[in-house]
């Protein structure tokens, strides 16, 4: 589960079939007692087609958790910490680095520190989408060493420039700010 829409899904078809639950996280989900299997099944079935899947394989459920935490950090945080997304991880997720990335990769065939790239250069992109930040300004907000830095990666994983993208999406989007409700 990636969003609040994920979310409340999940409570609806958890209410449908009458199964009891404490709580209902970003990926997780704190059941009050167990439930039938068969009510499992019918609850499984429901939100596969809605997309979503149970997950419980520990080092599946490992992995999602990581990716959640580098999800909410870069995307719902409004400031990044100044630690290493290896210290954050470790500390949030209470196991060693060199698990969480020896599982991950083995998981997801690609490591944490791509997946985060991945994330950070769309945050990049949505932020030059509101055309409200210089390029350091992004480059700061994100922690990058320098604009450069940013520039090149972004060309890296894009295949395109910051600015060239910019020129195309510039203005696409809207703040929220800038929305009035009548």
């Amino acid at each position: 589960m990636v969003s609040l829409r994920c979310i409340l899904w999940v409570k609806a078809e958890m209410q449908k079939l009458d199964i009891p639950y404490y709580d209902v996280r970003l990926g997780e989900v704190e059941l009050c007692n167990h439930v039938s299997l068969e009510t499992f099944n019918k609850l499984e079935a429901n939100l596969n087609k809605a997309g979503l899947e149970i997950i419980e394989d520990k080092k599946k459920v490992l992995v999602e958790k990581i990716k959640l935490a580098i999800i909410d950090l870069i995307h719902h945080t409004e400031e990044l910490p100044k630690e290493n997304y290896s210290f954050f991880l470790s500390k949030k997720l209470d196991q060693s680095y060199v698990q969480l990335a020896n599982i991950f990769s083995e998981l997801e065939h690609i490591t944490i520190e791509h997946f985060i790239i991945a994330h950070k250069i769309e945050k990049v992109k949505e932020l030059l989408s509101y055309d409200e930040l210089t390029l350091s300004e992004i480059s700061e907000k994100l922690h990058y060493s320098s604009a450069a830095h940013l520039s090149g990666q972004f060309k890296k994983v894009t295949g395109i420039t910051p600015s060239h993208y910019k020129g195309f999406h510039a203005g696409k989007r809207k703040p929220i700010d800038g929305l009035f409700l009548s």
